[in-house]
């Protein structure tokens, strides 16, 4: 049979042979592999074979055994073979059957998916039967302004009218330009609209339609990514399968998109996963050539579309960089590969920094400082993969002291450079996060105060265990590690004969096991490993986690590794017994699934609500109809988006928080509910440019959040003073000479009077319009202002 022959599907490995007393010989294949090892010495005299790329089993998984006696070995995340043979034939009829119907199945969970959130959301909304307005205010907060520049693409006369205004617009920050495609990440909303105006669609779908419908066939390729993940790892589409089922059935821990459609989150994350599954399949052995540069296109292509699509790209790349750097230091991947890892997500990086104008955020980003670093510091110790495991460890301590001092030195001297704050606020919020001491900063305490940027509740595990999720992924997690750990201290003790060797070698124990694991299991456990601190730390980084939790589960219920291991430990193995388990245990457990919660999906995609709120349809209405087109408006940032969106009128402030600027003018804003004069806020808001100013109760009156973490409380301790209520303040803190003016306006006391004028209320909304100062007005405030 000829070579090309060969294939390497998932659950392949290696195929290295281990013999005794017979010398090395040439391989007649050319594309097969095989090398003559040094036998380990044990008490008896045994010849081990390393055979992955078998045929596999009915799971798609192979076995590793002994030449004597055919027993397989364990080997934790390794290959399992019941032959000897490393030829396959082409594409055999069982196996095309079982991947056709891995593939199906996996279209189909993915398809039940997009069906399930699109129900939800339109059945907790209406939101079919809502008018114009009621459906664009249903797209709160930072979603409305995202969605607004979709909307702006659709209403310009042509596609390069709508370009020139997102690059020179003037209706989001009043009395600037600003250039949107640098700032924002909305190059998705660009794309969309494009499509949209040049598919003959448009009397068929609605705009707002084909927006969400787009949003909703991300989750399913969400499912997808995965789907192949788990697959890849355990070499059977069972565990694509189950991982599938647990993502659709944990919903509120694993995705948030049928309420926060626009989210820059649910944009990328199906990006990232992709990219995931492909850093799976390139770190699996014995690829050949083309299907590594396959790989890596894949890679650079999911990185690209992941960082366009998030802004805080940056933050879940520098994890990413650390896994692979923890890999690189425990000798689990080789050297090319991290380099290619590492140039993949520079060249992501670098490409976006083009398209998006040059944006100096991404050249100050910390993965950048750190990649530069990790590489120039491998690059000049070359002799860091040599000596005994003491020595060894030493090197990697002062290897890594090394590294962390240059990624913050490039960092600090890299945002000098460039004149670079966008992002100090969330390292202030790192800092506090982490207890290096309170702070009185408005714009961390923002953060810190959300219940998003929490620590993750308790009752979290509760319900991952309440879907037979938790407890599987603990256990694969412990055992995972525990392998990880002594694989890693084997390695590192080897020395430099071993960073010499290749990658998969074999390590045999004293009881006659190989103990290996391979570098694409060793990857997606150290991911879910920082991912799932992440999450812990920081409630909002749970979205993702909880699908590589997913997957890393259903590897340990469905892969063969980990039954092997158990039932080695027991004394009880057997080759059969553990296809019946790795089959049995997954069905069982989909079973169960299915019913206990079958009637609750039934339930929840059958519940029926309606999209209530008069009090925002009439503001809005009032202001498209009664105030002018190029009317500037303050408030709150959540506001100012529906109103950007729903109005079309100029804001002062946005919730889109990565400017240094932007986040001065919103608290600047903000004094509006705080202890200050009408003199000063009347200035600070004219200063903006404001004609109007919206007031909230729900913000003045704030009940939602606890003392200290209400908006009024940051604002006091950000200007120096007594927070309301009873409770402790700091002693430096003072009573404020002012009443809190978001009270103090509706009084209609004169000093109010003269400077605003109310034109419209109603239960929730109070609207001023700024008067426009008299000149003698000014000319007796400039000698008070002198004296």
């Amino acid at each position: 049979m000829r070579a090309d022959n060969v294939f390497h599907l998932p659950g392949s490995g290696s195929a290295v042979i281990k013999q005794v007393g017979k010398k090395k010989r040439k391989d007649p294949l050319p594309f097969q592999t095989m090398e003559l090892r040094k036998r380990v010495k044990l008490g008896k005299p045994e010849h081990y074979w390393h055979c992955g790329d078998t045929t596999p089993d009915a799971c798609g998984s192979s076995v590793t055994c002994r030449e004597d006696t055919g027993e397989p070995a364990t080997t934790p995340g390794g290959s399992r073979n019941g032959t000897g043979s490393n030829i396959l034939p082409l594409w055999p009829w069982p196996r095309c059957v079982s991947m056709a119907a891995g593939l199906v199945l996996a279209a189909l969970l993915a398809l039940a998916q997009a069906w399930r959130v699109n129900a939800i959301h339109e059945n907790l909304l209406w939101f079919s039967q809502l008018m114009e307005v009621e459906r664009e205010i249903s797209f709160r907060t930072e979603c409305g302004l995202y969605y607004s520049y979709y909307k702006q693409m659709l209403q310009a006369p042509s596609i390069q009218q709508g370009l020139s205004e997102l690059i020179h617009d003037n209706l989001t920050e009043s009395n600037r330009t600003i250039n949107l495609l640098q700032r924002m990440n909305i190059y998705q909303e660009v794309f969309l609209s494009i499509i949209y105006r040049l598919l003959p669609i448009q009397a068929y779908l609605e705009p707002v339609y084909f927006y969400i419908y787009t949003v909703f066939s991300l989750q399913a390729v969400y499912v997808i990514a995965l789907y192949l993940t788990a697959w890849l790892m355990s070499g059977s589409w069972l565990a694509g399968t189950l991982t599938a089922v647990w993502y659709i059935l944990n919903r509120l821990d694993t995705t948030r998109v049928e309420f926060t459609i626009s989210l820059r989150e649910n944009w990328s994350l199906p990006f990232f996963a992709l990219q995931v599954a492909a850093v799976t399949s390139f770190l699996r052995p014995q690829l050949t050539a083309v299907q590594q540069k396959v790989m890596v296109w894949l890679m650079f292509v999911t990185t690209f579309c992941f960082c366009l699509t998030w802004q805080f790209n940056q933050f879940i790349l520098l994890v990413q960089a650390l896994v692979i750097y923890s890999l690189d230091c425990m000798d689990l991947i080789g050297s090319t590969q991290v380099t290619t890892l590492y140039l993949v997500q520079v060249s992501g990086l670098l490409c976006v920094w083009l398209i998006q104008f040059c944006n100096s955020m991404i050249l100050g980003s910390l993965v950048l400082s750190f990649i530069v670093a990790a590489l120039f510091i491998k690059h000049c110790q070359p002799g860091l993969k040599t000596g005994g495991l003491v020595v060894r460890l030493g090197k990697l301590l002062l290897h890594s002291l090394l590294v962390l001092s240059l990624t913050v030195t490039i960092n600090y001297l890299a945002k000098k450079a460039l004149q670079l704050r966008s992002d100090e606020h969330i390292f202030k919020f790192i800092k506090s996060k982490l207890g290096f001491g309170l702070t009185r900063d408005f714009d961390a305490n923002l953060y810190l105060c959300e219940e998003a940027f929490g620590l993750l509740p308790l009752d979290t595990l509760e319900r991952l265990a309440g879907t037979l999720l938790l407890h599987p992924y603990m256990v694969t997690l412990v055992m995972l590690t525990g392998t990880l750990v002594l694989v890693a201290l084997r390695n590192l003790s080897g020395g430099g004969q071993q960073a010499a060797g290749p990658l998969d070698e074999q390590r045999v124990d004293e009881g006659g096991r190989a103990m290996t694991l391979r570098p694409d299991i060793a990857y997606n456990l150290l991911h879910t490993l920082f991912f799932g601190l992440l999450a812990f730390s920081t409630m909002r980084m749970k979205y993702i986690w909880t699908g590589q939790m997913c997957a890393v589960a259903a590897y340990g219920v469905c892969g063969p590794d980990l039954w092997t291991l158990l039932f080695n430990t027991l004394r009880c193995h057997n080759k059969s017994m553990i296809r019946l388990v790795r089959y049995t245990v997954p069905l069982v457990m989909i079973g169960c699934l299915y019913y206990k919660f079958w009637p609750r999906l039934m339930e929840e995609v059958s519940e029926l609500r309606e999209f209530y709120d008069p009090d925002t349809v009439e503001l809005m209405t009032w202001i498209s109809s009664k105030t002018p087109k190029r009317a500037v408006f303050a408030g709150s940032m959540q506001l100012l988006a529906g109103i950007k969106l729903c109005t079309g009128r100029v804001l002062t402030n946005h919730p889109h928080y990565e400017d240094q600027a932007l986040r001065e003018r919103t608290r600047e804003m903000y004094q509006v509910y705080a202890r200050r004069s009408p003199e000063d806020v009347y200035g600070v808001l004219r200063s903006a440019g404001a004609d109007y100013v919206v007031l909230e109760d729900s913000i003045c009156y704030e009940r939602r959040h606890a003392r200290g973490c209400r908006l009024r409380d940051l604002l006091d301790l950000a200007n120096g003073h007594i927070m309301d209520g009873p409770g402790q303040n700091d002693p430096d803190l003072v009573p404020a000479s002012d009443p809190r003016f978001c009270e103090a306006i509706k009084t209609d006391a004169a000093e109010y009077t003269a400077l605003f004028t109310r034109t419209f209320q109603n239960k929730t909304f109070h609207v001023y319009r700024l008067k426009k100062k008299r000149k003698k007005a000014k000319a007796t405030a400039e000698p008070n202002q002198a004296h």
